[in-house]
């Protein structure tokens, strides 16, 4: 069982739900970002998100687009994020995936990204512009290397769509609460429940909800349907303005929402 798969079973059967959290590589600079993932697990939080900084983002909002322009501006480079890894892994028990584009992982080779990933402690990727027709390589060099493969699931896909992510999909499935880019709002979209209704349908077991949400309220109100609960621009914000100390206070304040 992935490392993923094992932590949401070992929430539901403590009758919670995950609590995942988004951070950037580097943001505000490599050694911070590692400490403010490990407060973020002292707060509650269950699986660790690191996101590659990326020059042209879709889908991040205009949070994480600011704290990824100052990480790329001081330097950091694809391999801090195994640095990182590496090193959060000593200091906490917890899984840990990366968020990437896909041309970053091409671009240092599929088997070799994954290998250095596998390496350095990782349990996989979100790959939010990767679709499942056209991952045949990550695909393949994901079960060598034991990794979760993560693909996003829009309430625009098919039901063809959302069948095949399920199938393919390993550790969770990322459910796009909304169409558009990542934020806090002060409520979740309805369209989540639907979604993870749809996913539900066509057999997915893990469905985890990201984009929006920024509050206990709304991580208990997302974990009343799902698996999990993506938490990215609140923490995020929290860095910037309060540093590692703020970021596990808003990590505390998100898990308790975690109790069914």
């Amino acid at each position: 069982m992935s490392q993923v798969t094992n932590m949401i079973r070992t929430r539901r059967d403590d009758s919670r739900g995950a609590l995942i959290g988004y951070l950037p590589v580097g943001f505000p600079d490599v050694a911070t970002s590692i400490d403010a993932a490990e407060a973020l697990v002292r707060g509650g939080v269950d699986i660790i998100e690191f996101g590659l900084p990326y020059s042209d983002p879709g889908m991040d909002g205009s949070v994480i687009q600011a704290a990824t322009v100052e990480a790329l501006k001081n330097g950091v480079k694809v391999a801090d994020a195994f640095t990182a890894i590496e090193e959060l892994t000593k200091r906490v028990d917890v899984p840990v995936v990366i968020m990437t584009y896909w041309n970053l992982v091409m671009s240092q080779g599929v088997e070799h990204f994954a290998e250095r990933l596998k390496n350095a402690g990782g349990a996989g990727l979100i790959t939010p512009d990767l679709i499942p027709d056209e991952a045949a390589e990550w695909i393949s060099v994901s079960d060598q290397f034991e990794l979760d493969r993560i693909f996003l699931a829009a309430p625009t896909s098919t039901e063809q769509r959302l069948e095949r992510i399920s199938e393919l999909s390993r550790g969770f499935v990322y459910t796009v609460s909304t169409m558009g880019v990542t934020g806090t709002r002060t409520d979740v979209d309805h369209a989540a429940r639907e979604l993870v209704g749809r996913l539900r349908d066509v057999g997915c077991e893990n469905s985890c909800v990201g984009l929006g949400i920024s509050s206990g309220a709304q991580v208990r109100e997302v974990l009343e349907y799902a698996d999990g609960a993506i938490v990215g621009s609140a923490l995020v914000k929290a860095l910037a303005e309060g540093g590692v100390a703020r970021v596990q206070q808003v990590a505390e304040e998100l898990a308790t929402g975690k109790l069914r």
